[in-house]
């Protein structure tokens, strides 16, 4: 790969920024957004997803668009002309059906598509169904530049494996799989990703087997994580404490170790309905996935309801009554708010008439009002002293050290969700 090569970061999110970075230590990068005040704040040294460090970014930052080692970040199309390879990492939601919403990814792909030039190469690390690259991306490629697929440009797949909040697993040091267009191509696209993947390398044997085998890495532990929620549910009927039987049944070597919860963020949650579609689309009925899906989901209103149900039996008034959610970010200690199925829980605790109040110091509070319409506390001095119900939703480290008897009443319901919390402190948990 010659260092003459300039790449084109296309969205510079949790998957983007880390990516640019690495790849602005070796390579002139060019980082493209769409949002502004990501821009700016970016520009200045700051990430507000936590997964770069200020001096990181800082080192590599340009001011300017000069042909050099190091990150020029902005949302001007045109500061893209230079560059000859592109990586596309945009999100991939789904829609309120549960539908693929390839929006980003086709907007993304007409960007590319008015700078592409011949011998350039377009990769895409977004997660989609096997196909997505070749059946939707390429066309608005080839429609937007007019320039032919596999003679005037090329493309790669190289699926994404961020794992936010994960300081150990970063970036160069997960594994990566690659592919591309052409055999050529793909040796080309690995060994870019060789220059700065430390952990190495798998170069798959086409595009399409390098989406399936990322579209089935979240797939695999959703129905994984669908089995042990099952499980809680039963065990919550036999009065079995369900972590208890997991850490003996995990003196096995080969039992698989998940622990139930909520199953939400842009991946785990999400991934699973691309595969369904497409095997939907082609006369399949995934039915393993999609009840897997469909029981993951429901764990929201399984806790909400566990809670009323025990509130009743301490006597507490349900209608008016006051229910802290801890955590309403998708995962323990990180900001992503995106598909967070707290809010399951939320909307089942007010179904009851019950008033609920979010605390979580590592969301924004612009972000879960924008997203949510909620009025998030963020601060433990704005708890109450009087909860009838306290809902551990999520397992930040910073909740182990809140004492809960000074936030709850005599008789309140203290559900763990995660498990996390001293036994003598719960209620209940999964």
């Amino acid at each position: 790969m010659s260092k003459k090569d300039s790449i084109a970061i296309i969205g510079l999110g949790y998957v983007g920024l880390p990516l640019a970075v690495e790849f602005a230590r070796q390579y002139h990068v060019v980082g493209f957004d769409i949002n502004q005040s990501r821009i700016q704040s970016l520009n200045q040294g700051i990430d507000s997803t936590l997964e770069v460090e200020s001096t990181d970014l800082s080192s590599v930052l340009l001011q300017e668009n000069a042909m050099e080692n190091g990150l020029y970040i902005t949302n001007q199309q045109d500061a893209l002309s230079n560059c000859n390879i592109f990586i596309v990492t945009v999100p991939t939601p789904t829609d309120a059906l549960n539908k693929p919403n390839f929006t980003p990814l086709e907007k993304a792909s007409e960007t590319v598509g008015h700078v592409l030039k011949k011998e350039d190469i377009v990769i895409y690390e977004s997660t989609v169904y096997p196909g997505v690259t070749e059946d939707i991306c390429v066309p608005i490629l080839e429609n937007v530049s007019d320039l032919k697929f596999n003679t005037d440009f090329f493309a790669g797949y190289s699926p994404e494996r961020i794992n936010p909040g994960d300081k150990k697993h970063t970036v160069t040091k997960i594994l990566k799989v690659t592919s591309g267009s052409t055999p050529e191509i793909a040796k080309r696209v690995d060994k870019l990703y060789q220059s700065v993947i430390t952990a190495g390398t798998h170069m798959a044997p086409s595009i399409k087997v390098a989406e399936a085998a990322k579209v089935i890495e979240n797939s695999q532990r959703d129905i994984n994580i669908a089995f042990v929620n099952e499980l809680s549910k039963i065990f919550n009927l036999l009065d079995i404490d369900t972590k208890a039987v997991l850490e003996a049944a995990g003196t096995k070597w080969n039992f698989l170790k998940f622990t139930p919860g909520l199953v939400g963020g842009h991946c785990i949650g999400v991934d699973p309905y691309y595969l369904a579609q497409k095997a939907i689309e082609s006369g399949y009925n995934p039915e393993i996935i999609l009840a897997g899906r469909k029981m993951n989901d429901s764990m929201g209103a399984y806790v909400a309801q566990e809670t009323v149900k025990m509130m009743i039996k301490k006597g507490a008034t349900i209608k008016n009554a006051n229910v802290l959610v801890m955590g309403i970010t998708f995962k323990e200690n990180c900001p992503d708010i995106r598909n967070s199925r707290a809010i399951d829980i939320i909307r089942e605790l007010q179904s009851y008439d019950i008033n609920v109040e979010v605390y979580d110091p590592w969301a924004s509070e612009a972000e879960v009002k924008h997203e949510y319409g909620i009025a998030l506390l963020s601060n433990q001095s704005d708890l109450r002293s009087d909860y009838d119900g306290i809902i551990a939703a999520v397992a930040h480290d910073s909740f182990k050290d809140l004492d809960l008897l000074v936030h709850k009443s005599d008789s309140a319901v203290v559900f763990d969700v995660k498990s996390t919390l001293p036994k003598h402190l719960i209620d209940a948990r999964l």
